[in-house]
């Protein structure tokens, strides 16, 4: 069983980053996601054909082919259908989500929540700012007829700190990050700034890429690509800057970019749900069941379905910084 060592978490406090080489089994942890993903596609091909956005649910063509065909003729990423957790706005009470039983347990995977313990201590939260990110090459991903720029492209330039509210701004927030297949630098691999968490929490700038900390005060020139392989898992510091790269591949770049944090802070997103993941103290608190879990995004869906917004952004763009 991979061990974190104390000259790890060393190099982790001083860079703000830390690649662990195979925490995770590609066949008894990954396989598995892989294989309920599956299914899920399998769900939304055959929706978007019985639709006739597609005129073929291309069952024979393997996940990452078909998902970038699926994508491409429909015009549309349809990440939502995989994502385990819930856009930041318009939530309808059918909006799709997938909080399935593989996922649930990657995310409680023992020698997962092993490493985030020697972070944040045993006491450990499942954050809800959590995402899968399935990308395809962004020469075969469908533009935004509103920006003309691909729908699921590079990654602005942020901090994991800066995407949730100031109520979680002393919260011991710890980023696990991992591909369920090959990330190169080609296919969009994650990308650092080391160090750049000892500047702390920077001012994002809004625009119709989201939110991206200005080259002014990022300098982007120490970055360092963190290619990836299965099983592999990065660790982030919640100041750390980071971006992922286009994907320039013609083939799929799958992560999982999952958070952690002691029970009891502040999450940033008090309109979803987390869970108690570990708990030395009271192990009573820990959810074990994937089911409930899911039950518990339901709800929150069927909440914001009728009720405004929440505010999810802090950030003001005419901030002296975004000029």
């Amino acid at each position: 069983m991979q061990t974190i060592s104390e000259e790890q978490i060393i190099f982790f406090d001083e860079q703000g980053y830390l690649l662990v080489k195979g925490l995770l089994s590609p066949k008894e942890d990954l396989d598995p996601v892989i294989k309920e993903y599956g299914m899920v596609l399998d769900s939304l091909a055959s929706e978007l054909h019985q639709k006739g956005e597609i005129v073929s649910a291309y069952e024979e063509l393997p996940f990452g082919e078909r998902i970038t065909k699926i994508y491409a003729e429909s015009g549309k990423v349809h990440g939502q259908y995989f994502d385990f957790s819930l856009p930041q706005g318009g939530v309808k009470k059918n909006t799709p989500f997938w909080c399935g039983p593989a996922v649930f347990r990657v995310m409680t995977n023992p020698n997962l929540l092993d490493a985030v313990e020697k972070f944040i201590g045993p006491e450990i939260y499942s954050n809800p700012v959590g995402h899968v990110r399935i990308k395809p090459p962004e020469a075969q991903t469908p533009i935004n007829p509103d920006t003309g720029r691909v729908q699921l492209g590079k990654t602005p330039w942020h901090q994991d700190n800066g995407v949730v509210t100031e109520e979680a701004d002393a919260t011991d927030m710890l980023t696990v990050w991992f591909s369920l297949g090959e990330a190169t630098v080609e296919q969009g691999c994650l990308a650092v700034i080391p160090k750049s968490h000892r500047d702390g929490l920077l001012h994002h700038c809004p625009d119709i890429w989201g939110l991206e900390i200005p080259e002014k005060i990022c300098d982007r020139s120490t970055m360092v690509p963190i290619p990836t392989e299965p099983g592999d898992v990065l660790f982030l510091h919640k100041h750390t800057c980071h971006s992922s790269l286009q994907n320039l591949s013609d083939i799929i770049r799958w992560s999982f970019d999952l958070r952690y944090n002691p029970i009891g802070q502040a999450t940033g997103r008090n309109a979803f749900p987390g869970f108690v993941a570990r708990s030395h103290f009271n192990p009573g608190q820990v959810l074990t069941d994937p089911l409930t879990w899911h039950q518990m995004w339901e709800e929150a869906r069927d909440s914001l379905a009728i009720s405004d917004d929440p505010a999810f952004n802090r950030w003001s763009k005419d901030h002296p910084v975004c000029a």
